[in-house]
């Protein structure tokens, strides 16, 4: 059995990061990998819909994503995670449930005023409207990680060209 890994992806909402953790589950799945991805708004509609956004409930949310994510790591699975992950005790967090030895944490990083151009869900519309409270980056805030295995930069570079360099990058990890 091969040895599982996370590959967490954090950054603001419209960064990015469910676009290239999908592309990358699909591109590690063609290689005969066994992936689970784990995207925030499909937790949130399930497993963690009794959560809000406090920092209470998001520590909660990303506490209930790593011990997932650590229960599959240890069956052998790879997991593909895509979270907001706002602060860095969060990714304290996930380190501290994952281990260090089987995380990569991927910072998917575009500028709020990017995200908010791109705003696939109209959350930053919402939020702007005032029907939207605790946004990441608006009323909450986003820390800038002081550590990370991976800065990729969405604004400055295309979706295939960084899934190119992101299966290069998981390939040299897991093998």
């Amino acid at each position: 059995m091969r040895p599982g890994h996370v590959f967490w992806f954090f950054g603001l909402s419209g960064a990015g990061k469910t676009t290239l953790a999908t592309g990358l589950t699909a591109i590690l799945r063609n290689q005969g990998r066994t992936v689970l991805l784990l995207d925030g708004d499909a937790l949130r509609a399930g497993l963690c819909r009794d959560l809000g956004f406090t920092d209470e409930a998001r520590w909660e949310n990303i506490r209930r994503a790593a011990e997932l994510a650590a229960l599959a790591t240890a069956q052998g699975q790879v997991v593909v995670a895509a979270f907001i992950t706002p602060r860095e005790t969060l990714r304290s967090l996930v380190r501290e449930i994952v281990g260090q030895d089987h995380l990569d944490l991927v910072w998917v990083d575009a500028s709020l005023a990017v995200c908010q151009q791109r705003d696939p869900k109209g959350l930053y519309q919402r939020s702007a409207a005032g029907t939207l409270p605790l946004l990441t980056g608006m009323d909450s805030v986003f820390e800038a990680p002081t550590a990370h295995d991976l800065r990729v930069p969405t604004d400055l570079r295309l979706a295939n060209d960084l899934l190119i360099e992101l299966e290069g990058y998981c390939r040299d990890r897991l093998d």
